[in-house]
């Protein structure tokens, strides 16, 4: 697939204009090796953060593309650090470009969010500016913890005994006092993402059930969700 094909595709699935406002000039791609618009993609490597590892194994199977959740390069830099220098290293002796998707992939049907509210099968959903809001049969507490540990292959830590039928779901980190409000102002009885902070917990939670599942849990199955319908839509 040509370059420009490619780019078009990515932002069919994770349309720019539903980034949050500090994304700007963080999606995309952030790292442009390819130099051309006719230049044909080759191999693409998909992962959420842009790690060592991610990119020797990247290097490994010769990516042209690697798309991630995460930047690598959020903050604006006047320094390269050692562990940053290492990755950019890989990045250019490997000739990977990145190109990534962050907030619109959150917000975009069939992102982030999406895919977590698919995996517990989330009814009457509602959309927020924190994750989507939604149903499920009634069950315990303690019984949906199990299930979220198990869906998503992760420890976590939760709060609550109440028993809990109405969601909101955030990939990421997004229990924090805001989103939390957001939550207990429409009613839900539990809230699943990532990040607690302790100060925020004792705010505004109320009797509202809390779980945290942590960061990568809660965001990994909606890139593991992007490499299977790319190579749907593109071909092995």
């Amino acid at each position: 697939m040509k370059q420009a094909e490619l780019i078009e595709l990515l932002e069919r699935i994770a349309p720019p204009e539903l980034a949050d406002d500090f994304d700007a000039g963080r999606i995309g791609l952030v790292i442009d090796l390819l130099y051309e618009k006719n230049r044909s993609i080759e191999r693409i490597a998909v992962a959420l953060d842009v790690t060592q590892d991610v990119l020797l194994k990247a290097a490994a199977f010769k990516s042209d593309l690697l798309i991630c959740h995460h930047t690598p390069l959020f903050h604006p830099i006047t320094s390269i650090s050692q562990p940053l220098a290492q990755r950019l290293k890989i990045i250019f002796e490997n000739n990977i470009s990145v190109y990534a998707m962050h907030t619109n992939y959150d917000n975009a049907e069939g992102g982030i969010n999406t895919v977590l509210a698919d995996k517990f099968q989330l009814k009457n959903r509602i959309v927020t500016d924190f994750g989507i809001i939604g149903t499920i049969d009634k069950v315990s507490t303690d019984d949906f913890a199990k299930t979220v540990s198990k869906e998503l292959r992760t420890h976590l830590m939760y709060a609550g005994s109440r028993t809990v039928e109405k969601i909101m779901i955030c990939g990421g980190s997004c229990l924090n006092r805001y989103a939390l409000s957001i939550a207990k102002e429409n009613g839900v009885d539990l809230f699943l993402s990532s990040e607690l902070k302790h100060s925020d917990f004792l705010r505004e939670r109320g009797d509202m059930s809390v779980i945290d599942a942590g960061h990568y849990a809660t965001e990994n199955p909606g890139m593991e969700a992007l490499a299977l319908r790319l190579k749907e839509e593109i071909g092995s």
